[in-house]
């Protein structure tokens, strides 16, 4: 596994063996004691395995969706903390839900000094590179194909339209 895997890997092999452990112990205490009722006793033995390790398997994916909004949130900067009480006290898990759309985008990689920065940046905060192109008016960020800065009006240097014109296209034979 290399650097980048490490990095990216937001829920770690400890928090997944713990929790497999603690499925597996749930499972078995629930099939042993709590299946043991006169109930369950006329049912299949397949039967009561899957309820008792079907029932914990639920519980054991919802808490692996808060560890991965604590990692994930972390990773991307968010208020980490926040993130997982709101996942963990909203029912339902609404809040894991509400973490997917609001969560902000993954910090890109600053080109100059390298450390991340967050993807609405227009300039590094550690370095001051230009992270996006901006108006050379009044440094608003642009897109490359836009011909004036929607800011102030100013037309920008027509570098991006010499990319966006193809010589080499191919023309029809009619």
């Amino acid at each position: 596994m290399t650097v980048i895997e490490r990095k990216q890997r937001v829920i770690p092999k400890l928090a997944w063996f713990l929790l497999f452990f603690c499925w597996i112990a749930l499972g078995t205490l629930i099939f042993e004691f709590a299946l043991t009722d006169p109930e369950f006793a006329n049912w299949p033995a397949i039967g009561r395995i899957a309820l008792a390790y079907g029932a914990t398997l639920a519980g054991a994916a919802y808490v692996l969706l808060i560890v991965y909004v604590y990692g994930d949130a972390k990773r991307r900067g968010m208020r980490y903390v926040m993130w997982t009480l709101l996942a963990i006290f909203i029912p339902d898990a609404i809040g894991v839900i509400l973490y997917f759309i609001l969560r902000d985008p993954l910090p890109n990689p600053c080109p100059s000094c390298g450390k991340s920065v967050k993807a609405s940046f227009t300039f590094c905060p550690y370095c001051s590179a230009s992270l996006q192109h901006t108006c050379p008016q009044c440094g608003f960020a642009v897109d490359r194909a836009w011909l004036h800065c929607p800011k102030c009006g100013t037309k920008l240097p027509t570098a991006a339209l010499q990319q966006t014109v193809s010589p080499t296209a191919p023309q029809s034979s009619f």
